[in-house]
């Protein structure tokens, strides 16, 4: 601290820690605009974006009818089978 006092005090390179900050704050601010606070979704998040149509895959929409009724066990196996040769995540040809 005397060592501070007794040689002139800072100096004018003290002025680059608000620049920095600045530069922190308007970078973590852009960010955000960019992504979260414009309803991008990330992997994590489920559901629709923010006022946009709801998309899901057409194994998930098969679940979706299965869990609701509207199919019985032996049509869901028989169409997810069809389904999953064209939009499985199994790769081609082959078991998992």
């Amino acid at each position: 601290m005397n060592t501070l006092a007794f040689s002139g005090g800072p100096g004018p390179w003290i002025l680059l820690f608000p620049l920095i900050w600045a530069t922190v704050v308007i970078g973590v601010v852009t960010t955000l605009r960019r992504t979260v606070w414009r309803g991008r979704r990330g992997p994590w998040q489920v559901g629709a974006v923010q006022g946009g149509p709801v998309e899901r895959s057409p194994i998930a929409m098969l679940g979706h009818r299965f869990a609701a009724g509207e199919i019985d066990e032996d049509e869901y196996w028989r169409r997810l089978s069809v389904l999953d040769e064209q939009f499985g995540t199994r790769g081609k040809g082959g078991a998992a």
